[in-house]
């Protein structure tokens, strides 16, 4: 006897393969029979879209193979809980936090329980592509690989052992703190955390063969995930915005986790840590199928271009309009690490930002260039 059991969908109504939806069928009084036009327009209306994250990953494991595939403790410490005795309140838990469905006698995976906590993402065949990949080249293109790291673990529980990585292998500079030397990284560890963590969050995971990678050259680190923009979103209005995410699930257990924020500031910290080393601004790029960001290495004014010093000032607006009000050219001097002989250039940079739309005169009666203060163009 071989006993198939079909569970209910809660995607759309079903219909025969040869037809078409108007011949969806519906169980009416312990009868199978044909659904109105009214019935299916109901049907429709309370079906429901998977989410990515809620898909089944793996196939049906017991209770000991699922504690074996995933890192259950190291989320339990992330979350800052104690952990249970038994692995029946794991199970329990684990479900709570969408990372297996149960089913019959067993249990699935589920994508986000393996994104998360997998030991090995290359042991689930749908989510081995989705791996961060570190790559690092010699010089400032891609024509020699000096090394390529792939990673193994679920996003959640590798993240603070990535962070490390990427803290050896970066380049370092000698800082004296308490009168002591000792190595910094030329990047600032916040932006790095802020900038991978979104791409890990908002990469699409409907994109096959790709996930987030860190690519890592003489002068700058290109950090990017698979999909563009929300179309509610721009990107030059990415700092400070209200966040959204195409992935609610995996976002919201990355705040919790204390990886990320979901109150659309980590970017201005982001930007904040980058003014306070000197670096240039961060570079966004909506690509042909993928979404780019890069970190570059330290330079001075002269060093950056005339684009970069204008995104610049347009990125420090924003941050001082979230602040303290408006840009100054005084603050504008301090962020670009320049003296008061040097107020004329910075004018220019300022007068340039204005002609390009980037920013503008949060007081158009001040008369007073010295003392004026600026915002960003959407202000």
């Amino acid at each position: 006897m071989l006993l198939v059991y079909v569970s209910e969908s809660a995607v759309k109504p079903v219909h025969l393969a040869s037809g078409t939806l108007e011949d969806a069928y519906i169980r009416s009084g312990g009868t199978t029979r044909k659904a109105s036009r009214q019935e299916i327009g109901g049907l429709m209306l309370n079906s429901q879209s998977p989410h990515f994250e809620e898909l089944h990953a793996s196939m049906l494991k017991s209770i000991p193979e699922i504690l074996d595939a995933l890192d259950f403790r190291t989320i339990y410490k992330l979350l800052e809980k104690p952990i249970p005795q038994s692995s029946e309140e794991v199970v329990i838990w684990m479900q709570d936090e969408k990372m297996i469905k149960p089913m019959n006698l067993g249990y699935y995976i589920t994508n986000f329980g393996a994104l998360a906590a997998a030991y090995r993402l290359q042991d689930f065949d749908s989510l081995n592509r989705k791996v961060i990949r570190v790559i690092k080249y010699k010089g400032l293109n891609k024509k020699e690989t000096e090394r390529e790291f792939p990673g193994t673990k679920g996003y959640a529980i590798g993240f603070e052992g990535l962070l490390g990585f990427l803290d050896a292998v970066l380049p370092k500079s000698e800082i004296i703190k308490n009168a002591l030397r000792e190595d910094a990284t030329v990047y600032p560890k916040i932006a790095l955390r802020e900038v991978i963590a979104n791409a890990i969050i908002h990469q699409d995971f409907t994109i096959r063969g790709a996930g987030p990678m860190i690519e890592i050259f003489d002068d700058r680190i290109e950090i990017s995930n698979p999909g563009k923009l929300l179309p509610t979103k721009k990107i030059d209005r990415l700092i400070g915005t209200t966040p959204e995410s195409r992935n609610e699930i995996l976002a919201s257990a990355f705040r919790r986790y204390k990886i990320c924020e979901e109150r659309g500031s980590g970017l201005e910290k982001a930007v904040l840590a980058i003014e306070l080393y000197g670096l240039p601004p961060l570079k966004f790029e909506e690509l042909e199928n993928s979404f780019r960001v890069t970190i570059y290495s330290p330079k001075t004014f002269a060093e950056m271009t005339p684009k970069e010093r204008i995104e610049a000032c347009y990125q420090h607006s924003v941050i001082k309009y979230f602040s303290s009000g408006g840009m100054t050219n005084t603050s504008l001097r301090e962020r670009f690490k320049m003296n008061e002989k040097q107020r004329p250039q910075v004018s220019l940079v300022i007068k340039d930002a204005i002609e390009q739309g980037k920013i503008k005169v949060k007081d158009i009666h001040n008369i007073s260039t010295k003392f004026a203060e600026y915002i960003p163009y959407w202000a």
